[in-house]
């Protein structure tokens, strides 16, 4: 990742800002700082003024402790508002507040919790920071007249080309979402990209030869151009992309099962904070929340955010029979999910995942946030016609 992080900041293309959970752990760290915090955002979730937070007005928060654990934003993909749609993800941000009873936490209940939470989120951004490009057109303009455009831009249409009488535009469009961030392009299937850059740009080429069959030489000689035009509206208008880039191996799950005491210490805390049936038990239901909850500490993401992670947490989970919604004690739930680990651990190690995320910023990222600590500045350029 730090080397990752190095060539990001040698590209032409700005770096603006990298979040790596520094000012938020600060932040916590400053006794006085994080009193006026919590005043300030108890009072404003306080609505009926009495001093307490009822479960009606911790909701309001909910988004926002979602993104402090290590979701991602609401609306930035289907996965993340997949997670904040789920009802066991609500109860279990709410009975972290609440202990698990439906009642109401004072402000200093409410400044421990938050506590936490906010040093977990410092934590997961230490390690997978978030690299805020300002994509400005220099990058593409670069690789455009460089010797790599020629090879690169032949995989690409050997890539786009179905050989099924494909159109010049149908795979000029397919190319533009091979180009990445590398390159200096922000992410083309991106709505806001398409409508303001995209679709522009390509209203700006020869109508009629979009719709012919491609070959080769059209290909190369209308996608530099497209390119070109792409590069003009980004150096006028330059677009905010929040970069990450992480490989799940399964060495942060074997980092904590290597540690018994510790481990142990977690699944307790999961545990007192799973909704519990008669006698002591809870459904196996909740096995998916108690390991959202220790994802962080075993380097995985939550649950939604990856599809080729989601579909090894589910086969560790079939494996282990953990779906069937029976009844368990403690011993066995904190059984089931050291298994589950385990067997996620053994899967990613054999065949690790890599994977990079690029999320165009199309609001003002200093826009207040109830635990947001501190404002953020850049924000995308609405191009004008």
């Amino acid at each position: 990742m730090e080397q990752q992080q190095q060539q990001l900041r040698r590209k032409r293309d700005g770096v603006v800002q990298v979040l790596d959970g520094s000012e938020i752990r600060a932040l916590v760290e400053n006794r006085d700082a994080f009193a006026r915090f919590v005043d300030d955002r108890f009072r404003k979730l306080d609505a009926d003024g009495d001093g307490r937070l009822s479960v009606k007005e911790l909701q309001p928060a909910v988004a926002d402790i979602g993104a402090a654990i290590g979701l991602p934003a609401r609306g930035s993909s289907r996965q993340a508002d997949h997670i904040y749609a789920e009802a066991r993800f609500r109860n279990f941000v709410l009975n972290e507040f609440t202990h698990g009873k439906q009642d109401s936490v004072s402000k200093s209940e409410f400044q421990h919790v938050l506590s936490d939470i906010l040093l977990g989120m410092a934590a997961g951004l230490k390690r997978d920071p978030i690299v805020i490009l300002r994509i400005n057109g220099e990058d593409l303009n670069e690789f455009v007249d460089s010797p790599r455009y020629e090879p690169e831009a032949a995989a690409i249409f050997s890539q786009v080309n179905s050989g099924d009488n494909a159109s010049l535009g149908q795979c000029l469009l397919a190319a533009l979402r091979q180009l990445t961030v590398d390159h200096g392009m922000p992410p083309a299937s991106d709505s806001w990209v398409v409508e303001n850059m995209v679709e522009p740009a390509m209203q700006e080429l020869r109508s009629d030869q979009l719709d012919q069959p491609v070959s080769q030489e059209s290909f190369f000689h209308e996608f530099k151009k497209l390119l070109s035009i792409i590069t003009r509206r980004l150096q006028q208008h330059p677009v905010i992309v929040a970069h990450t880039e992480n490989t799940f191996d399964g060495s942060g799950i074997r980092r904590l099962l290597s540690n018994k005491f510790e481990f142990d210490k977690l699944l307790d805390s999961v545990w007192r904070g799973v909704p519990k049936e008669h006698k002591d038990k809870t459904s196996k239901g909740y096995l998916r929340v108690a390991l959202d909850r220790i994802a962080d500490s075993a380097s995985l993401p939550p649950y939604g955010a990856v599809d080729q992670v989601d579909a090894v947490v589910n086969e560790a989970f079939k494996m282990a029979k953990a779906d069937d919604g029976k009844a368990v004690d403690k011993a066995e739930f904190k059984k089931l999910l050291t298994e589950i680990l385990g067997a996620i651990m053994l899967q990613l190690d054999g065949n690790p995942i890599a994977v990079s995320t690029n999320t165009v910023v199309r609001e003002p990222m200093s826009a207040p946030s109830l635990l947001s600590p501190t404002p953020l500045s850049p924000m995308v350029s609405s191009p004008c016609e």
